[in-house]
């Protein structure tokens, strides 16, 4: 009788399948019962490589060679995970194996770990989805009763690979470009100046608050504090300038 092999996206996480589902005993890294082996990866095992002649590592950062856009991309193993790689590539290719339960994390990063893993693997053999929204043990077992075809997750998976290349294209280039533009009006040498999809703009956004408060000028305030008499009784008042703004953030209302 063949076997699933189910693969998570964190040890922790295969752990708790293992713990809910019982039956399993250890085996170093993996898990294994009479119906499944269950593993996972440690986030992201492979990486984007461009083809060689295409490596943005290789030539002169100038704009005469930008961009740089290959024809294809090639996964590459990240090196300090490289062993679990190669536990789940010896686990695919298992002859009990008959089939694989992606139960990375249930989003579009989750969806390109797993994706990645089973592309460079050549994996063949029928994939289904575990979606949980929950780790408890109730949502797990409702998981595995109510596992998902592989078809329904096919954009999903093509959203995550688009945004990872889109990513490396606009790192590339980007990163490329600017280094080119700093070396041409520096005389102190090469100025490497990194650009990213997330990075950049998140460095922008520090930029600017940090030059907002280096140009916060203070201002004289006063309130005009009082006591009054009434019928009620005496009570304490103030005045101030109603047009005086105290928070010059447009940011905040």
């Amino acid at each position: 009788m063949g076997k699933q092999l189910i693969i998570a996206e964190k040890p922790s996480v295969a752990a708790d399948i293992a713990r809910v589902l019982g039956g399993f005993s250890r085996h170093n890294d993996y898990f294994e019962s009479d119906r499944f082996v269950l593993s996972s990866a440690v986030g992201h095992l492979l990486q984007l490589r461009a083809p060689e002649e295409h490596d943005p590592r290789s030539g002169r950062w100038t704009f005469k060679h930008l961009p740089v856009i290959p024809p294809h991309f090639d996964l590459a193993p990240i090196e300090k995970s490289e062993g679990r790689l190669n536990l789940l590539l010896r686990l695919i290719k298992r002859k009990d194996v008959t089939g694989i339960i992606n139960a990375c994390d249930a989003g579009r990063e989750g969806e390109l770990i797993f994706r990645y893993i089973a592309q460079y693997a050549k994996a063949k053999k029928p994939i289904l989805r575990l979606w949980l929204q929950s780790m408890t043990p109730g949502a797990i077992r409702e998981g595995f009763e109510t596992l998902r075809p592989d078809r329904e997750l096919l954009a999903l998976a093509d959203a995550a690979k688009c945004r990872s290349e889109a990513d490396w294209l606009v790192g590339i280039n980007g990163t490329r470009a600017m280094t080119a533009f700093n070396n041409r009006i520096s005389e102190t040498g090469f100025f490497k100046t990194t650009v990213g999809r997330v990075q950049t703009p998140t460095l922008a956004i520090l930029v600017e608050r940090e030059e907002r408060i280096k140009a916060f000028q203070s201002r004289d305030y006063w309130e005009v504090h009082a006591r009054f008499g009434a019928k009620a009784g005496e009570y304490s008042g103030r005045w101030f300038d109603p047009a005086f703004k105290k928070n010059d953030d447009a940011e905040r209302k």
